[in-house]
């Protein structure tokens, strides 16, 4: 039994630890004991967080819309998808503060790490259980979503501050090795889990790419459980963590430390959009490098195993070579590190201007950034990650890590709110809203963007209702109404207003420009200044100029101001055009195709199971691959739904932002003055010192 006392606040004392373990450092010259299940519990539990992160872009993008028995609308935009992505990264690295106060306040970190783990796993079951009852594929990736930010988040600050606390001043010079090892073992199982969880994907599914990673939590769980007898567990702070916390020194620490992570919040603003901005930039890559085609999301595997490799590069050659010129501080590295970044994200930009260009550049391009991209989080988190320990006071580590980690969050913060911004309210999100039993002549349908009525069926077709949307004028009967037509299950049909004839006939003349050059010299569209001076000053059913723009090699958009004749808003008209390109090489052989999951199961969903509709959705996705037997484009035409932000201008606004913040961080580092706080050794090691300078003194 504990021999822990309660005070009347219900804070627990610095004893209510179990006698078993030990509460602290041994004063041992040599490495901890627990440090071998930290490490190995760390591989196993980011080869499941990483695992799962890398396929969640695309897997909002392109499956969750077909997760289940039916295809519900169509998948989320790119500026959606990286909203969302950087909403959970947000709040992944938000619950840090919640693990902190529950490990330095209540639990200590042990408990708080197992405890969390276990809704952790839970987590990344309900991402294994998307498209199954009771409830639909949306709700179950909200759900494990949110029990993943809470567990990962939660352990986060704990499991950091956890690998510091297994030292004392004895062995205190392996800290920074350690910090090596254990940064190792987070990039080890992050490439493992980005090369294998995609692939998987692909091939399998996502029950089976969600469920492997949690079958690794799992593992990590088990192995952290494995350790608790070897581990320094040092207890909660109670009353002395308030006291620490709300005096000067706590104060001191945390203001200093937020300055400096405030600056560190934009790296990460640009560092996880490796996620979501860099993996949807890839699909208009070519992605053939070194005898292999790489998926979207596996390009992620290079950051973790460059980091493998450089490390040790930074460790035992630059950082010495440096130091040799002048002493690289920890506030130094940051400095140069957040320049360096900005190296990585023009490349991109510059990428990015290609891609705009109608141009399909080779991946090799990306792998560069990734390589300077690299370098900048070598000298910035692995660093920060070793300060925010060493800057904290001895209560307040766990507390101190979740303000680093709030940086994080901050950082995707930024990059969700500036995603959600650029976006405009499409028309056709008003059909998510319906409800097929209660349509009928005569009601309305209202979602705070758009307001529609439905107009009465007619004779011929009775199960095909009409939506009329009023344009901006709000007056029904004019020209700049939009007419949703929807079928008996409310799934959207088809979209008119007065200018769709004219975007479309636009669109044939492009379109036939293509074919007339292809003839004679292959396979680009039509350039910016051949298709203005195809189209001239042709202007849309309301006045407005229709433009012309590359959105990369196989897509381009015809864009006007629409109805209310002003630029980025929800009326603004579009026409999206994609090319399929035939394979002359494909279904020659006599042999049977193969086709992903994603695949397997639009077949499934569009085929339902009549053989003729099954043949019609396979000839649709071959023809999709460059299988089909005629090049053909595909068109897209939409009110609204337009992203404001986009191409190279959205790579280059990101590039400024992290330059500005290099520039201001230089004086703001050069004032900050370091403190350093190690935890105590045991009480035997520190009373044979306390004599041993009492001898010293006599």
């Amino acid at each position: 039994m504990s021999s822990a006392s309660i005070d009347p606040v219900g804070l627990e004392s610095s004893t209510d630890t179990p006698s078993e373990y030990q509460t602290r450092p041994s004063g041992s010259t040599g490495l901890p004991g627990g440090i071998p299940y930290i490490i190995g519990n760390e591989a196993a539990e980011r080869f499941s967080f990483y695992g799962m992160k890398s396929i969640l872009t695309i897997f909002m993008t392109d499956y969750l819309h077909w997760m289940g028995t039916s295809a519900t609308g169509t998948g989320m935009s790119n500026a959606e998808a990286t909203e969302h992505y950087h909403s959970f990264t947000m709040a992944a690295y938000f619950f840090p503060v919640l693990g902190a106060l529950l490990a330095d306040v209540f639990l200590g970190k042990y408990k708080t790490i197992l405890y969390l783990s276990i809704v952790y796993c839970l987590g990344h079951a309900a991402l294994a259980f998307m498209g199954s009852p009771p409830m639909s594929a949306g709700w179950w990736l909200f759900a494990g979503l949110l029990l993943i930010s809470i567990g990962s988040g939660g352990i986060k600050p704990c499991v950091s501050a956890h690998v510091g606390d297994q030292f004392g001043k004895s062995n205190q010079h392996l800290l920074t090795k350690v910090y090596q090892w254990f940064y190792f073992s987070i990039n080890f199982g992050a490439f493992l889990s980005t090369l294998l969880t995609p692939w998987v994907l692909q091939n399998y599914g996502p029950h089976w790419a969600f469920g492997i990673p949690g079958v690794l939590m799992a593992l990590a769980t088990f192995l952290f459980w494995l350790g608790r007898n070897k581990f320094i567990h040092i207890p909660p702070g109670g009353k002395e963590f308030i006291k620490e916390t709300f005096s000067a020194t706590g104060i001191t620490a945390i203001l200093k430390l937020m300055i400096i992570f405030s600056f560190v919040a934009v790296f990460w603003a640009l560092f996880d959009q490796t996620g979501s901005s860099w993996v949807l930039q890839t699909k208009s890559l070519n992605r053939t490098w070194l005898g292999m085609t790489w998926l979207e999301s596996q390009i992620q595997a290079v950051n973790p195993i460059l980091i493998l490799t450089l490390i040790p590069v930074f460790q035992f050659v630059i950082y010495p070579l440096v130091n040799r010129v002048f002493t690289l501080t920890p506030i130094r590295k940051i400095s140069i590190g957040l320049f360096v970044m900005v190296g990585g994200f023009a490349i991109v930009s510059m990428l990015q201007e290609k891609i705009d260009a109608g141009l399909e550049p080779s991946i090799s391009w990306q792998f560069l950034a990734y390589g300077v991209l690299t370098a900048s989080e070598v000298m910035v988190s692995i660093t920060c990650l070793e300060f925010a320990y060493t800057q904290a006071p001895k209560n307040m580590k766990s507390v101190v890590m979740a303000v680093f980690l709030l940086s994080v969050s901050l950082g995707n913060a930024f990059t969700a709110i500036v995603n959600h911004f650029i976006q405009t309210p499409t028309v056709t999100k008003l059909v998510s809203e319906l409800d097929p039993q209660t349509m009928a002549a005569g009601k309305t349908l209202s979602n705070g963007e758009f307001t529609g009525t439905y107009l009465e069926s007619t004779g011929d077709e009775p199960s095909v209702h009409q939506l009329l949307i009023p344009g901006p004028d709000a007056e029904p009967g004019n020209d700049d109404d939009v007419v949703l037509t929807l079928d008996s299950d409310g799934v959207l049909q088809s979209l008119e207003n007065a200018s769709k004839p004219i975007f479309e006939s636009a669109a044939d003349k492009i379109e036939e420009a293509f074919f007339g050059d292809a003839e004679a010299s292959g396979d680009t569209l039509p350039s910016i200044d051949k298709v203005d001076a195809l189209l001239g000053d042709i202007k849309d059913a309301h006045g407005n100029p229709i433009r012309y723009k590359l959105i990369s090699r196989d897509r381009y958009q015809l864009v006007s101001e629409g109805a209310d004749g002003i630029d980025g808003t929800k009326w603004d008209e579009t026409l999206t055009g994609s090319l399929q390109r035939i394979n002359d090489d494909a279904g020659n052989d006599g042999e049977e195709k193969s086709y992903s999951w994603l695949e397997r199961q639009r077949i499934k969903i569009l085929g339902e199971g009549d053989a003729e509709k099954t043949a019609a959705a396979k000839a649709e996705i071959d023809n999709s691959k460059g299988g089909g037997s005629e090049t053909t484009f595909s068109r897209d035409y939409a009110i609204g739904g337009r992203v404001l932000l986009e191409g190279a201008d959205y790579f280059w606004f990101w590039t400024k932002c992290i330059f500005f913040t290099a520039i201001v961080f230089v004086p703001v580092g050069y004032f900050y003055k370091e403190k350093t706080y190690i935890q105590d050794e045991s009480a035997d090691e520190m009373h044979e010192k306390s004599l041993a300078d009492e001898s010293m003194s006599a």
